[in-house]
């Protein structure tokens, strides 16, 4: 059965564009267009889409709007479009918190009748988030303002248990870590905020996010999260030393690896290889990782398509370190955990409600 989407842009040309591109596929079929927020949300409620194509910016209702309406009345997955300008990027991180399941950048040139590479991307994408879960709910901060947590006190509260894995089940490895590295792709905005929000102040080892995200985003992305979060959350830059109570997201469209010891870690950011997929990429800031930190490295693989990352966990695995993946049931695309887990590295799967408790224990 055909894939239905919806399309919702202001611009005609965007909507004959997208219309081409997905009609040339034959298990997509695009059942409607849509040229603002207030239309968008009548025609989710009568066509009932797979998927829904929505532009953060439209006149009459934009699509943070929309989307917040469009998630009650009906299940579409929805893949926002958005351009590449810092502002965007803010609104396009709101809507993934208000359901959104990922987002696509959009210009004219990627449009362009030449760009063989975007159609065969946006139609493997749509492809991909109609079989994603929509999970909207978000923990929500426990205070309007930073405040010191004592690492001591791990989060309390009912929790549920993990499909192969629990709380109870977590060996102590306190003692061999220096660096908690973490990796994620679609889904992952959602779910680094419930991870980071419950984790205190004075969390004693650093933090590393490799998140699939273009530049501007990460700016964006790490902005958000030290507004939300006790821990200090940067973008990353060259020549930063690793230190506890920090968190580093690797900035979109480059590299971040590893220099130093141990000890007297530093961060690098690189260009990145044009052979490689993903920029930034799990399996390169992971391989780094295991041979600067050699196995005292707790790497976290969560949500998010394809495999990125099983080659730089078998790497910190071959070197004893540990990894933990976010179980099927609360992945929005269980993908990358998946096949860290099929290659058997995974130490243990985790619901991503229980990853902060687990972390905090290991204080």
């Amino acid at each position: 059965m055909a894939i239905k989407v919806l399309i919702v842009d202001d611009s005609q040309f965007f909507c004959r564009r997208v219309g081409s591109v997905l009609h040339a596929a034959s298990d997509i079929e695009v059942i409607g267009v849509a040229n603002n927020g207030r239309e968008a949300i009548e025609k989710a409620q009568q066509l009932k889409p797979d998927v829904i194509t929505l532009d953060v910016e439209m006149p009459i209702m934009d699509g943070v709007t929309a989307l917040k309406q469009i998630v009650k009345v009906c299940d579409a997955k929805v893949l926002m479009l958005s351009s590449l300008t810092y502002e965007n990027a803010k609104i396009t991180l709101d809507a993934l918190e208000a359901g959104a399941t990922d987002f696509l950048l959009k210009s004219y040139e990627s449009l362009s009748s030449e760009n063989t590479d975007f159609t065969a991307h946006l139609q493997q994408r749509i492809r991909e988030i109609a079989g994603a879960r929509t999970i909207k709910k978000v923990v929500q901060p426990a205070a309007d303002t930073k405040t010191r947590a004592d690492v001591s006190k791990p989060a309390t509260g009912k929790v549920s248990r993990a499909k192969s894995g629990s709380l109870k089940d977590i060996p102590s490895i306190r003692n061999k870590i220096k660096v908690v590295a973490i990796g994620a792709s679609t889904g992952g905005p959602v779910a680094l905020q419930k991870v980071l929000i419950n984790l205190p102040a004075n969390f004693p080892y650093p933090i590393t996010i490799t998140q699939h995200m273009p530049g501007t985003f990460t700016g964006a992305f790490a902005t958000r999260l030290n507004s939300l979060c006790n821990l200090n959350i940067l973008e990353a830059q060259d020549g930063m030393s690793l230190e506890k109570g920090n968190v580093y997201v690797a900035p979109g469209g480059k590299q971040m690896v590893f220099s130093g010891t141990s000890a007297v870690p530093k961060v690098r950011i690189r260009p990145t290889d044009p052979r490689l997929q993903f920029s930034p990429s799990v399996d390169v800031t992971f391989g780094s990782a295991s041979k600067v930190f050699g196995g005292d490295i707790l790497a976290v693989v969560l949500t998010g398509m394809g495999s990125d990352g099983t080659e730089g966990c078998r790497l910190i695995k071959s070197n004893g370190g540990a990894i933990w993946v976010q179980n099927e049931a609360t992945c929005v695309v269980y993908g990358m955990p998946m096949s860290v887990t099929k290659a058997g590295l995974s130490d243990i799967e985790l619901p991503i409600e229980q990853f902060a408790e687990a972390l905090i224990k290991q204080g």
